[in-house]
């Protein structure tokens, strides 16, 4: 009796450990999707931080240059300056 109880145990043990590694939590596929995703979220954290650093370089031309917001008004607000006549031409 004992000499069986033994392997049945080492047996249980391994199917356990084995089903685990395929279904479980840790399984492989579980860990193969984390890999996914974290791979996506460090693309979009580098687009983010691209994006953060254009609009930091932005604020630090606006807050240095007159140049700049200057050209801003006239691009975005169509500003013109005193004695200045505004011309549009539509294509």
């Amino acid at each position: 009796m004992q000499k069986r109880f033994i392997p049945v145990i080492l047996i249980a043990l391994l199917v356990i450990f084995h089903a685990q590694l395929w279904i479980g939590r840790g399984s492989v596929t579980s860990v193969h999707e984390l890999q996914q995703r974290l791979d996506e979220q460090l693309v979009k954290n580098t687009q983010a931080q691209a994006g953060n650093e254009q609009l930091a370089a932005e604020v630090r031309d606006l807050k240095e240059g007159l140049e700049t917001v200057e050209e801003k008004a006239r691009s975005e607000l169509g500003m013109v300056k005193p004695n200045e006549i505004f011309v549009q031409i539509a294509k």
